[in-house]
């Protein structure tokens, strides 16, 4: 492991010892190595005209929501892994388990799932409210905030944005018009074009 990485690793590992996400394990038939992976801020929707034509949008990050689920105390072990200085395990579900996605997703269908159909998309941890008025909109994050108080489950303000009126993602513009091609995107394009021509006749 290049000193980089492992600086991120050991950062990394401190932080869930700190806050009782990992703990060290001395012995167990299992064991994996660390495998460190970029993590991307893009949101994936499922219902691109569901979310289209509405006045306002409230964009909601879920802190670390895998780690939020716990794991039975006797499948731990099962998460364990080593990186050079210890070997720990789980006591919260990782992101990277085989299973977690899945898991996760349906927990997260289960919390919201009266409120899917009406007010609200979720994919993994990213939950997008809509209303047709601003008034709409906040009564409709009032119901989510209020079943995340229910359910414990923790926000990260810090990447949540709260009644906009037009939302890029990946690459289109969904706003109160529809749907449309991101403009920078279209940019972006015409210059590569335009840069690569040498002589026009």
């Amino acid at each position: 492991m290049n000193p980089t990485i492992l600086d991120v690793v050991k950062k990394e590992v401190t932080k869930l010892i700190a806050i009782g996400v990992i703990y060290p394990i001395l012995d167990s038939q299992w064991l994996s190595p660390v495998q460190v992976v970029p993590k991307k801020s893009e949101m994936i929707i499922k219902s691109w005209k569901k979310l289209s034509r509405k006045s306002h949008y409230c964009i909601l990050d879920g802190f670390s929501n895998y780690m939020q689920i716990h794991i039975a105390p006797d499948d731990q072990q099962k998460t364990t892994f080593t990186y050079p200085f210890d070997t720990f395990a789980y006591t919260r579900m990782p992101f990277g388990l085989c299973n977690a996605l899945s898991t996760f997703q349906r927990c997260m269908t289960s919390i919201f799932s009266d409120l899917l159909q009406d007010c609200m998309e979720v994919f993994m941890d990213d939950f997008t409210v809509y209303a047709i008025s601003f008034d709409s909109c906040l009564d409709n994050l009032s119901k989510v905030l209020a079943r995340c108080i229910d359910t414990n489950l923790v926000l990260n303000f810090g990447k949540c944005h709260f009644m906009v009126i037009e939302r890029i993602l990946l690459g289109h513009l969904i706003s109160k018009k529809g749907l449309e091609v991101d403009k920078s995107k279209l940019d972006i394009i015409d210059k590569r074009v335009f840069s690569r021509l040498t002589r026009i006749k």
